[in-house]
Formats: C-alpha cells, sequence, structure tokens
C-alpha cells in the first residue's frame, strides 16, 4: 500500500525496480488501460491468475481495476471463465466510458519524445487519452467509431471477394459520419486549445491538425480503393497532427533540444486544458524523465511539478536537485 502525497512524491529505485509499475497502476486507475502492455494481461505477474489495483481518492472514490487472463484456477481440471477486466467505483461495476475520467492524470515519460517524430497512431493514442478524461461522449463516440470501423472493413472484404451488395455499408457508413464528426471536432478544439497556449522559452510553436473528415462525398470519392483494400480510407483513424515551429516541421527539421520544448509545451498544455474543462488540476506522473532533458527544460519540469499533485519516479534523486518532495519512497 502506498500513500502519495498531495503535492510531490518521489519514486527513487534502480531500474527494474517496478517504479514505472506504479506509474502504470495509477494511470490504469485514471484510463482504465496500460499505457504500456500491448495487451492488458501482460500486467497480470506471469505466476498468477489475478491483478488488482484499487486506490481511495481525496473525494473518498474507491476506484478499482481487477485484470486476468480470462481464466481462473480453483483448485480442480476445470478452470473458471472469468472477465478479462472489470472495472469498479465504490465497489460498482462500471463500463470504460464510466470508469475513465474520474481520477484525471497527465503522463510524461521518455516515449513522449517519439510524438513528433514516430507513427501517426502514437498521436492519435494521444488525443484520445487527453479528451477521454474529460468528455464522456467523446469516450463513447471513440467506441462506437472502432467498432463500427472493424464492422465495415469486414463488409468491406466481403463485397470484395463474395460480391455482397454495396447497399449494406450505408448503415456503417452514417455510423462512422456521426461518431466521426463529433471525434474530429473535439480533436480540432483540443488542438486550438494547445496553439493558445505560449511555449516555455519563447518559441512560436504551433500543433498542424492534419484531419481525414468522414462524409458520404469522401467515402464515394474512395469507394474503389476501399473495396480492393478492404479498408476504410477516410476518418479520424487516419488523423494525424505535426508539430511546428514557425514554418519548420519539427520532425524533419527541428533539432532534439527543439523536439524536447515542443514536447514539454504539449503536455503543459494538455495539463491547463483538463483544468479548463473540468475545474479540476490533474495529477501529473513523470516517469524517470530528467534523464532525456537538459539542465533547462529539467529545470522548467521542476517548476511545473510544484503546480499540482505530482509523482516522480527516478533512478538518481540527484536529478531533482532544487525540488522540495513532500514524500520520497525508495524501492
Amino acid at each position: 500500500m502506498l500513500e502519495i502525497s498531495p503535492k510531490i512524491t518521489v519514486i527513487v529505485g534502480p531500474n527494474a525496480s517496478g517504479k514505472t509499475n506504479i506509474l502504470e497502476s495509477l494511470f490504469l486507475l485514471s484510463t482504465g488501460k496500460s499505457f504500456k502492455a500491448k495487451i492488458e494481461e501482460e500486467m497480470v505477474n506471469y505466476d498468477k491468475d489475478i491483478a488488482r489495483v484499487k486506490g481511495k481518492l481525496i473525494s473518498g472514490y474507491i476506484l478499482e481495476s481487477v485484470l486476468t487472463r480470462g481464466l481462473i484456477d480453483i483448485g480442480n481440471d476445470h478452470p473458471e471463465k472469468v472477465a478479462r477486466k472489470k472495472l469498479l467505483v465504490n465497489g460498482v461495476g462500471k463500463r470504460l466510458i464510466d470508469f475513465a475520467g474520474n481520477f484525471k492524470v497527465v503522463l510524461f515519460g521518455p516515449w513522449d519524445m517519439d510524438l513528433v517524430t514516430e507513427a501517426p497512431s502514437l498521436r492519435r493514442k494521444f488525443l484520445d487519452n487527453v479528451l477521454s478524461q474529460v468528455d464522456r461522449e467523446y469516450r463513447r463516440s471513440v467506441l462506437s467509431y472502432e467498432k463500427g470501423l472493424r464492422q465495415r472493413n469486414k463488409l468491406l472484404l466481403r463485397i470484395r471477394e463474395e460480391g455482397v451488395a454495396r447497399s449494406q455499408l450505408v448503415f456503417w457508413n452514417q455510423l462512422l459520419i456521426k461518431n466521426g464528426d463529433y471525434i474530429t471536432q473535439r480533436r480540432s478544439e483540443f488542438i486550438d486549445f494547445v496553439n493558445s497556449q505560449p511555449a516555455p522559452g519563447g518559441q512560436k510553436l504551433t500543433l498542424g491538425y492534419d484531419r481525414s473528415v468522414t462524409s458520404e462525398g469522401r467515402l464515394e470519392q474512395y469507394a474503389e480503393e476501399e473495396v480492393a483494400a478492404a479498408t476504410t480510407l477516410v476518418g479520424p483513424h487516419r488523423d494525424d497532427f505535426v508539430f511546428m515551429e514557425g514554418l519548420r516541421n519539427l520532425a524533419s527539421y527541428g533539432s532534439r533540444g527543439e523536439q524536447r520544448m515542443g514536447v514539454l509545451w504539449l503536455k503543459i498544455a494538455e495539463l491547463n486544458f483538463i483544468e479548463e474543462r473540468t475545474s479540476e488540476r490533474p495529477t501529473l506522473l513523470l516517469d524517470d524523465i530528467f534523464s532525456e532533458l537538459d539542465h533547462e527544460h529539467r529545470d522548467i519540469v521542476i517548476a511545473l511539478a510544484t503546480r499540482q499533485q505530482t509523482v516522480i519516479t527516478t533512478a538518481d534523486k540527484h536529478f531533482l536537485k532544487g525540488l522540495k518532495a513532500g514524500d520520497i519512497i525508495n524501492l
């Protein structure tokens, strides 16, 4: 059992000591998902059947996530089938759309540097993580859109392979258009908010939003290509955004320092956005980020850490020079 300071908690320990697992547990209580595991059963200890994370908030809410591999050994030759994930608030089972957002967090780790340069899927996942914490309808729209997308792609394959009538696409087209419109609108609002935030150091940073709008016209435009590929080619699942400094794309023309500043600016904007939308300052989770930052950026993050409840992991306390921690946990 860990008690987290309402101010700053520092978790110190060598690599592979479990520091990140603590932050993963907090993130799980916030979003109902892992930021690290590719499949959720990877969060279950290899020699255990079940994993459980439980936390009590200052508000009195008790959040709990129970994870399994789908089977529980009850001491006979026929293991019992169980749900792979159960989410509870005050002991009552909840759907993901009702569980997420009760405990709001912003996570910042070394992998976030990849937001500038790596695959668009990382940036879409980032947008979903932010907006799902502040907008229940966004959570519902994403789940509905993803389900509809899978069904539509299966139907496109049947049209190509079996000659199924294209008229069967109408229902799924409308579902994707309706939910896609909402997703795109909320993403646009977040991008606009980020672009209104001043960057540390006075850089002129912006995000360029490359949205893929879903409409009857665009679906018709790509109708033949979609059947040939058996894949939906337009919609927010194809969205992307780019980091710009003036007219320069930082992924292609920015220095590593400029890219770091871009990500730091985005994370500060994320904190401010969640606070503006919910009137609640989220908890900041910093996972061994200081080893990735130079002195200037480290000072900015240390100053940022004092503005809300913050949990920091590090293998080297020397990186935290000048920081007054509320609690230090040594692993």
